[in-house]
């Protein structure tokens, strides 16, 4: 596994998050991007990154993966978009060490709360933790 400072995946997740608000301030009607074709993105984003214990096994990361998409059954979920890292160019803000991420939206926080508690997510974390061996989470919001 590559080792990277706190800072660099702090600031790639920053990135992703700012892409994501960004989107949002795109999209929003007085902007005209609605007439443009562009989905509002809900809310609150719940972005989490995956490092497999067994990062060379293409079934560990076929069975995350498989659990990851269950998720998208959870009615409070808005959005879904489950990923692994992209062949971008390297470069020194670019953390591309994990094996799997996702990214769910919410209305609001009460919803991301419902799904923390959700028995399809509770399957999931049951099914599945014992196949990574790290977990980073950042949950944002509009930023005022």
């Amino acid at each position: 596994m590559t080792t990277h400072s706190r800072r660099e995946v702090i600031t790639a997740a920053a990135a992703l998050a700012g892409v994501a608000v960004a989107a949002q301030a795109d999209a929003a009607p007085s902007s005209g991007a609605q007439a443009a074709g562009k989905a509002a993105i809900p809310p609150v984003v719940h972005h989490v990154f995956f490092w497999l214990k067994n990062p060379k096994s293409k079934e560990d990361l076929a069975r995350l993966l498989a659990g990851l998409r269950t998720l998208g059954a959870i009615e409070t979920v808005k959005a879904i978009h489950i990923g692994v890292p992209a062949e971008t160019e390297q470069r020194g803000v670019v953390d591309a060490s994990y094996s799997a991420s996702e990214i769910l939206c919410f209305e609001d926080v009460a919803g991301q709360n419902a799904y923390q508690v959700h028995p399809i997510h509770k399957k999931f974390v049951a099914d599945c933790e014992h196949l990574w061996e790290r977990v980073v989470v950042y949950d944002v919001k509009p930023a005022p």
